[in-house]
């Protein structure tokens, strides 16, 4: 689950790691309001909060030296979405802003703490080259990156900060700062159950202080049961209204850029499937998994979402039925056929318990589905019917 950043500074705070001072607002004059609140005298910087990257590069974060300047920047950047290389080309809305107290930067950093499946370990990068083009430097001179390996059930040793801070050449008098800054974002990652904690860019300040300009968080969904607090700062306004939907059936589903719906129940033979599809020309539009123990609601529900999807131009319904048993997708199905009045191509394959009784309800429901026992028939024949 992604947090917005003034969400995300709150965390980093509790964890004794130094944030700009600042408050959230819901609208151009409160902006004006917060910015007096932050200090009397400008200048001030207005971030847009979305739950995506790139904000600088898109006009999501304005530099202000006046309160009308905040006020401009607010609502120009309150007045429609915006777009970023991590958005979409419809943007997100913003709805909310941080408007922070501008700082004196001598130079910026990167840190952050990721999850390294491979080692079993959180790993620690930190470079010198912080800031907008980060990705760049990871790209180009991934030598400037630093990685320490931190065991989670150990958790972080002084000695790693000193290496790291070396490596980024900080000056003696910021290495007990840097330390700190460390430990709280380690505690923190360990704590809420992380899988990114980042601070960029990190600010070296002209009185020399370590200090977050901007930060993400992003905790696992899986240990949400455990972290009440942090799940009440979800946002339902940064999501996909059908990503809500899924989830609220409980439906593991996934929008891809094709054209040909599927839903499968089970991880690999979803893989599968869209892999069927792809070797007969075809491109799925989705990964749509309604796992062993669906009901006909919640294939019902997953068919919709299906249909919701503008760009689909045909559904193909794979199902081995196992825990899940044919003669109840079938049934969820047919009601969904029946009500939403599908004008698209079907295509339904069907193996398993109740298979029987599966393709009975399918040829009585006078529906026009076509329905095959081969997988490899059922691919082929979907990408045939919707390039028609």
């Amino acid at each position: 689950m992604k947090i917005h950043e003034y969400q995300a500074k709150e965390l980093l705070a509790t964890y004794k790691v130094q944030v700009q001072p600042g408050l959230v607002a819901y609208s151009p004059s409160q902006a004006v309001d917060i910015a007096n609140k932050v200090t009397h005298e400008g200048p001030w910087v207005v971030k847009a909060q979305v739950h995506a990257g790139g904000r600088g590069k898109a006009g999501g974060v304005k530099f202000c030296k006046t309160t009308q300047e905040v006020k401009e920047a607010a609502e120009k950047m309150m007045s429609k979405p915006l777009v970023t290389h991590q958005t979409g080309p419809d943007g997100v809305d913003v709805t909310k802003l941080l408007v922070v107290k501008a700082v004196d930067i001598a130079h910026e950093l990167y840190c952050a703490l990721v999850l390294d499946r491979k080692t079993s370990s959180i790993v620690i990068m930190a470079s010198r080259e912080g800031g907008m083009e980060i990705e760049e430097v990871a790209e180009k001179t991934p030598d400037k990156i630093f990685k320490i390996c931190v065991d989670p059930a150990m958790g972080h040793s002084a000695y790693q900060s000193r290496i790291l801070a070396y490596d980024l050449g900080l000056p003696k008098e910021l290495h007990a700062q840097f330390e700190t800054m460390i430990q709280g974002m380690t505690k923190l990652f360990i704590e809420k159950d992380c899988s990114l904690v980042e601070i960029n860019p990190l600010a070296i300040t002209t009185d020399n202080q370590l200090m977050a300009l901007d930060a993400k968080v992003t905790i696992d969904d899986n240990a949400l049961f455990r972290h009440f607090d942090i799940k009440e700062l979800f946002d339902p306004s940064q999501e996909d209204p059908i990503d809500l939907e899924a989830a609220k059936w409980n439906l593991n589903y996934i929008h891809l850029d094709g054209n040909i719906g599927c839903m499968v129940n089970g991880a690999g033979l979803a893989m599968a499937t869209m892999d069927m599809i792809k070797m007969a020309g075809g491109e799925p539009a989705n990964f749509l998994d309604v796992g062993g123990g669906a009901s006909s609601d919640m294939v019902r529900e997953a068919f919709k979402i299906l249909i919701s999807d503008k760009k689909v131009k045909g559904i193909f319904v794979n199902i081995f039925g196992g825990i899940m048993k044919c003669d109840v997708l079938a049934k969820g199905i047919v009601e969904a056929v029946t009500q939403v009045g599908l004008k698209i191509p079907l295509v339904v394959r069907l193996e398993g318990t109740n298979v029987e009784q599966g393709r009975k309800l399918l040829n009585d429901s006078k529906l026009n589905i076509f329905a095959t026992s081969d997988m490899g028939e059922a691919a082929t024949l979907i990408v045939k019917k919707v390039m028609e």
